[in-house]
């Protein structure tokens, strides 16, 4: 298997281009399934997880051509197949989000198990309550079965402020009978653009942007173009090897908009970036030191629903923090194993406490030494390698196809700015 083999120390210096967003693109690709004209993606993102995604669209009968590297056009004229491939639905969590557009349109799925990233328990429950909720019947047995003869609005509270639920509920809602009052929805930036894209297709969604959506059932939807937005994990993760490598860099076409609260959150680690339109550029200039609450207080950084931090970039600002000055509080509260991979941190030198499965006190600056280690998963695995790319001496990274997973092309972009990062056989 191919590894990264990162000599660390070297200040990142250019200028780089985010990918399309991951969490759009996976949505975006299951709602083309809610008509049955042409769609065409732009600046989809060459990653794993989304070629995993158009493979099970393929095989349920959806025709897909490659209009350049990252454009497609998408005819799910015809659906032949109601059960997925359950191989690649282990490889992906966004394989759920096969079930609202396949009920909605066509009435019936058998989906297996969905796999995707080992951070903790990831509840099904709430996609379910609320397709029943619409109408749906589901049964579990060795794949998730389901039907629906007619999908009906209705008012819906969800029990956990869930993105692919929301997701889901809001395509199987849009072909629907009647209005639907979706309460407690996430926000998030790709949420929002899965509802754009869906009202610019003929839905009728409101209250954008907020934890209530209105749906107005409309009876089809219609093709058209979209360009997916920029992938802020990837312009924060950039921000953070560029801050802890001494270096400076200019992001462009950043999606500046929305990382006011990763903003908010990193400068409480003296990490700061200048807004230059819809560009970001990172200064040279950091002072890598906490900032500590009132009262001379230790700080905290914790993870909430949007518009709160993403738990995403939890794995980033632990790195990060370890290259501070002083002591910062972390405190995941979604997943109960998005921890664990700082146990490889502390191995590097990183002086870290593990208080729980949820939280982690990190005290810094300390001098990371290289160290081989393994990508447990996309954010731990990119975190990793940022800490590489500060540490001192030659640091190898294995399992990598967990990080290209959720970034595209890392090394290159990485080696643009002057890493000095090589791809290998293991």
């Amino acid at each position: 298997m191919d590894q990264f083999v990162i000599t660390g120390g070297v200040p990142l210096r250019g200028v780089i281009r985010p990918a399309g967003n991951k969490n759009a693109t996976l949505p975006l690709l299951a709602a083309c399934l809610l008509t049955d004209q042409p769609v065409v993606l732009h600046n989809v993102p060459a990653i794993g997880d989304v070629l995993t995604m158009r493979n099970l669209l393929e095989a349920l009968g959806v025709s897909i051509e490659s209009v350049d590297e990252h454009s497609w056009r998408m005819h799910a004229k015809n659906i032949a197949n109601h059960t997925p491939d359950a191989a690649l639905c282990r490889l992906i969590r966004a394989s759920i989000l096969l079930a609202g557009p396949m009920l909605a349109r066509h009435g019936q799925l058998q989906l297996p198990p969905p796999g995707g990233d080992i951070i903790g328990r990831r509840r099904l429950d709430t996609h379910m309550l609320a397709l029943q909720s619409l109408g749906a019947e589901f049964h579990a047995n060795e794949n998730f079965e389901m039907r629906a003869d007619r999908l009906r609005g209705t008012d819906i509270l969800l029990d956990e402020t869930s993105v692919t639920a929301t997701e889901n509920t809001v395509m199987a809602a849009v072909l629907a009978t009647g209005a639907t009052t979706l309460r407690n929805a996430a926000s998030e930036p790709h949420v929002q653009e899965l509802c754009h894209f869906l009202n610019a297709r003929g839905a009728r969604i409101a209250g954008i942007g907020s934890n209530v959506l209105t749906i107005e059932g409309v009876n089809s939807l219609q093709g058209g173009e979209h360009t997916i937005g920029p992938d802020y994990l990837e312009v924060v993760s950039f921000i953070g090897a560029a801050a802890v490598t001494g270096g400076e860099i200019r992001i462009e076409r950043a999606g500046a908009k929305h990382l006011h609260m990763a903003e908010i959150a990193f400068k409480r680690l003296g990490v700061g970036w200048q807004v230059e339109g819809d560009d970001i550029l990172v200064p040279a200039e950091q002072s890598l030191r906490v900032i500590p609450d009132l009262g001379d207080a230790i700080p905290k950084v914790d993870d909430a629903p949007w518009p709160g931090f993403p738990a995403d970039l939890m794995s980033i600002a632990i790195v990060v923090a370890t290259q501070c000055a002083g002591t910062v509080l972390f405190h995941e509260k979604l997943f109960e194993s998005r921890l664990y991979f700082v146990d490889k941190l502390a191995g590097m030198g990183g002086r870290i406490i593990v208080c729980d499965p949820h939280r982690c006190i990190v005290q810094g600056p300390s001098t990371l030494q290289s160290e081989t280690l393994e990508s447990p998963d996309i954010r731990a695995g990119m975190a990793l390698l940022i800490a590489a790319l500060c540490a001192r001496g030659e640091s190898v990274i294995r399992n990598i196809g967990q990080i290209e997973r959720g970034y595209e092309r890392i090394e290159e972009k990485f080696s643009a700015l002057g890493a000095q990062i090589e791809r290998s056989k293991g």
